[in-house]
């Protein structure tokens, strides 16, 4: 049986979770309303723009978001049905492809991005002093870089 998290942690446990889902919702109903993205379409448009020659190879595109191959597959031909992104054969090596930004798809983050960081102020960071915005920048950054690389592995038994 699974050692019970404790009532301290269990209460932080939930509060992440709860809150993150609520904020995550917030975020992706106001950036919806403000551009008709989704906040997926937007985060493939940041990566990309900010990428050397605004592209990146689908595979290292698809673990900076987190999303298996065939979840980034349909999230691009989405966007590209849209004009968002073009999807190219790799320069280097035919037998992968590219996410390309758009000048549609440049133009579409340019007009979204002051609405969207306006939520994420309004909704966050504006309610966090510096502190706070310290304390989470370290948590999120040491867990993100522990759990890079080990999706779909068992935890080890200490």
């Amino acid at each position: 049986m699974t050692e019970s998290l404790g009532e301290v942690r269990l209460a932080a446990w939930r509060a992440y979770i709860e809150a993150s889902q609520r904020l995550f919702t917030r975020l992706e109903d106001d950036l919806r309303a403000a551009s008709e993205l989704s906040f997926a379409d937007y985060h493939v448009l940041v990566l990309l723009a900010e990428a050397p020659g605004q592209r990146l190879r689908m595979g290292e595109l698809a673990g900076r978001l987190v999303f298996s191959p065939s979840r980034l597959t349909y999230q691009v031909s989405s966007m590209q049905r849209r004009g968002l992104v073009a999807r190219q054969p790799c320069p280097a090596d035919g037998r992968g492809s590219e996410a390309v930004l758009t000048a549609a798809g440049l133009l579409a983050l340019r007009e979204a991005a002051p609405h969207h960081l306006r939520s994420v102020r309004t909704h966050l960071m504006d309610d966090l002093d510096d502190a706070e915005i310290a304390c989470l920048t370290t948590v999120f950054t040491r867990l993100g870089q522990r759990l890079q690389g080990t999706a779909g592995t068992a935890p080890r038994e200490s």
